[in-house]
């Protein structure tokens, strides 16, 4: 199985802050990766959680992103993702389900595009993210929590 993070989860595993949540998720992460798990950093991930970061100037948080980009495997934006994402885009809204206002980029169909286009066969790769609504039209895609934990030890990051 290989896991591609979306925004939500990246940004909680990248936050230096303690809390309940992003700890729990750290932990979630580190079983995977103790497991032997490819965990994946797509480049639409860093992209949603960098910019928020730069903007609040967030410079440990930044910080903290690199370290966790750098521990996993990134995942670089290509043309065929953006290929994919702009065909799964009008998919959608020819079906009458868009996945984001008509003049946004959509992220949600750029990450799900990634992740199809990552070389993984599409039913060993599944997206961790805290709202999977729009992304499991696309791609397997679950709350991080129900993405079964693995027991293991390892650090990512900290």
């Amino acid at each position: 199985m290989v896991i591609a993070l979306d925004a939500g989860p990246l940004g909680r595993v990248s936050n230096p802050k303690s809390s309940p949540l992003n700890d729990a998720c750290q932990q979630w992460l580190e079983a995977q990766i103790a497991a032997g798990i490819r965990v994946l950093v797509p480049e639409i991930a860093d992209y949603e959680v960098r910019r928020e970061l730069l903007r609040a100037t967030k410079s440990a948080g930044l910080a903290r992103l690199d370290r966790v980009k750098e521990a996993l495997e990134y995942l670089p934006i290509t043309t065929e993702a953006m290929v994919l994402a702009a065909r799964l885009w009008a998919e959608a809204r020819r079906q009458g389900q868009p996945t984001a206002d008509a003049k946004s980029l959509d992220g949600d169909v750029i990450l799900a595009a990634q992740a199809l286009t990552a070389g993984v066969p599409a039913d060993e790769i599944i997206v961790a993210s805290d709202n999977v609504g729009h992304l499991a039209r696309f791609i397997p895609a679950k709350h991080w929590r129900d993405i079964a934990e693995r027991d293991g030890e390892g650090s990512v990051g900290r």
